[in-house]
């Protein structure tokens, strides 16, 4: 479902009595409620991070009332930003760009509103160079050092309204749980294949050296050491170097 989809089911229940106006609005919240739900099973079906970003960026684009455009960036401590996903090439120039002033604010508040971006400091130049007009930029889930941005855009000034902000920070959420779920699952992935790969190295070097496991492994750790190499990067070149080519 998106936003076009929202505003056409508006107009059916349009009418100018009291009644049909409590209509109206029960049945406002009733597409919303579907357009959310559609989304939490989109983001829920995305495979990896990179999906999940696609799939955000683009329900965000169709579900948030004015959007024409979205992207997500993180946001650094150190002051650097870096694009991880947009709908399109003026975001990610721009938000690539953007200075860590400029979405300081969001560390305190989940949202930042610009109405008319010719009147702001921060990206506001070159958003309005690029006729981008409005903006509407919410805090995701991050780490301590970081974190995420949803951006969205729109042509014209004050394009977002207390309810499209209100519907921006719903689809935010599931946004930011989807995220960190997809993290998780590939830090799990992750885990299991160097787990497969230390193992496999403890074998070649119990059979190369005649050693037990624990002694492989601690020769593992002391290459590691010496070498200041990560442990899972020294079992890898080990398995790489018994491997047949």
């Amino acid at each position: 479902m998106t936003a076009s989809d929202i505003s056409e089911n508006q107009h059916e229940y349009a009418d100018s009595s009291p009644d049909s106006s409590a209509a109206f609005v029960g049945a406002v919240d009733l597409v919303l409620a579907d357009a959310l739900t559609a989304a939490a099973v989109g983001l829920h079906e995305a495979r990896g991070r990179d999906d999940t970003l696609r799939t955000a960026v683009q329900l965000a684009e169709k579900i948030v009332p004015g959007a024409d455009c979205a992207g997500i960036s993180v946001v650094e401590r150190t002051g650097s930003v870096s694009t991880v996903a947009w709908t399109d090439e003026t975001v990610r120039v721009i938000d690539a760009d953007a200075s860590y002033g400029s979405w300081d604010g969001l560390r305190s508040a989940p949202v930042m509103r610009i109405d008319d971006t010719t009147a702001w400091e921060g990206c506001g130049p070159a958003l309005a160079a690029a006729n981008l007009r409005s903006g509407l930029f919410l805090r995701l889930r991050g780490r301590q050092r970081s974190f995420s941005v949803l951006t969205l855009y729109a042509r014209k000034p004050q394009a977002f309204d207390d309810r499209a902000a209100h519907i921006a920070r719903l689809l935010a959420a599931h946004i930011g749980i989807a995220l960190e779920t997809a993290a998780v699952q590939e830090q799990l992935a992750e885990a299991m294949h160097t787990r497969d790969v230390i193992g496999q190295a403890t074998g070649i070097l119990m059979g190369r050296l005649n050693i037990d496991a624990a002694q492989a492994f601690e020769h593992l750790v002391r290459a590691s050491q010496q070498g200041n190499v990560k442990l899972r990067d020294i079992a890898a070149r080990i398995v790489d170097a018994a491997t047949p080519e």
